[in-house]
């Protein structure tokens, strides 16, 4: 196994990795400079975006384009003209609550959090997007993080990251609907912030534990099989990517926007290779 930091930019707060199959091109976030960005590896190209506000996730559509979770709910983004348009607002608005981490299951829908803007109180939820329109599917979270499913689709995990817990649900593919929700994982050992996850081949669980400047390695049962230290303490989400799937895309964040010092590792992204897994193909956004 091999660490590595990449040649990319700095940035405040890495977040939201998605490896789009087709364009063989991985797309993430700066949340906090308010951009999404793309990295196509086999050319070395690196492009930018800028949205009108703080940006929790985003998706690539299938209809071209993209779909970027605002504060105020999904918009789309027009990667030509850089254009931004709404496309279905939070009713009613909330000035306490921010959209969070998402991603897109198998059958096209874009599954997200959202956060109580300190992190403070669990007001926030999980919502799902579906053609444009969206339903609610759990509340009482305080900051949301790392929606992924488990390979066959019927297990959906999402934490909240101020609970220090990892919640797994059953998931009806057909419908979106998501119940029984349970404690997957408490990440209290490792480090106080379960934040972006994915699930490989295997139907193992990929987390960085910010704060706690590790990647772990989660069986479908809950049992850690692996402890990956990081470069930085600030490990922020982690997504497969590369023609085969096998190499794991690791952004961090610059802890400066906090008052505190960035060390040299933290606001960097990183490559871990060498892991002999592979991870699953992401879906795009059917609307």
């Amino acid at each position: 196994m091999q660490i590595t930091r990449l040649d990319l930019p700095r940035r405040s707060v890495g977040e939201g990795p998605v490896w789009d199959v087709a364009e063989q091109a991985l797309y993430y976030i700066d949340i906090l400079e308010k951009k999404v960005l793309r990295w196509h590896p086999a050319s070395g190209e690196h492009r930018e975006w800028d949205v009108p506000d703080m940006i929790g996730a985003m998706a690539v559509r299938e209809g071209g384009g993209a779909i970027v979770a605002l504060v105020d709910g999904i918009h789309t983004l027009d990667l030509d003209s850089g254009k931004v348009t709404p496309l279905a607002l939070m009713a009613p608005a909330n000035p306490a609550i921010q959209l969070a981490d998402g991603k897109v299951d198998r059958a096209g829908r874009f599954i997200f959090g959202t956060s109580h803007r300190k992190a403070a109180e669990p007001v926030g939820g999980l919502f799902s997007l579906d053609h444009g329109t969206i339903t609610q599917l759990d509340s009482g979270l305080t900051l949301g993080n790392g929606p992924c499913w488990s390979p066959d689709g019927r297990t959906l995990y999402h934490a909240d990251s101020m609970a220090h817990v990892i919640y797994a649900y059953d998931y009806d593919m057909a419908t979106g609907e998501a119940g029984n929700r349970r404690a997957f994982f408490n990440t209290s050992d490792y480090g106080p912030i379960p934040d972006g996850a994915t699930i490989d081949a295997n139907g193992d669980m990929w987390v960085a534990i910010c704060e706690g400047g590790v990647v772990l390695c989660l069986s479908p049962e809950g049992e850690v099989k692996r402890v990956i230290d990081m470069p930085t303490r600030l490990p922020a989400s982690c997504m497969f990517f590369g023609p085969k799937l096998d190499r794991l895309f690791v952004p961090s964040i610059d802890p400066g926007f906090l008052g505190r010092e960035p060390a040299d590792g933290d606001g960097w992204n990183y490559v871990i290779d060498g892991l002999g897994v592979q991870g699953l193909p992401e879906p795009r956004y059917h609307g």
